[in-house]
């Protein structure tokens, strides 16, 4: 299986698919799509209008890997299931942290 992120000089991407409109915010793992990419599954409440979506994905993530909300934002994919989360900081212990979410 392959990784959900890509470290970066200054943090990491990490990459998501994400469904809105769901009963409680989650992260719900990893799946592979058919060409073979990897993505943390998320899923939130809010509604994906006005960027609602987005805001409560990058809260979502911000506090599952427990660094500032500011830290994280969409990079790419602002209107698409499939995104692509920016994540600065400390890109080794960001990625450990990230790993987390794919042993489950």
């Amino acid at each position: 299986m392959g990784e959900i992120f890509r470290l970066r000089a200054d943090g990491i991407d990490l990459f998501v698919r994400l469904t809105p409109k769901a009963a409680s915010d989650a992260l719900d793992g990893v799946e592979a799509t058919a060409d073979g990419r990897c993505h943390l599954k998320a899923r939130v409440r809010a509604v994906p209008e006005k960027g609602a979506a987005n805001v409560a994905l990058e809260k979502l993530v911000a506090k599952a890997l427990a660094v500032p909300a500011s830290s994280v934002v969409v990079a790419s994919g602002g209107t698409a299931r499939l995104k692509t989360l920016r994540v600065t900081g400390d890109p080794g212990e960001l990625a450990r942290r990230a790993s987390r979410f794919s042993v489950a």
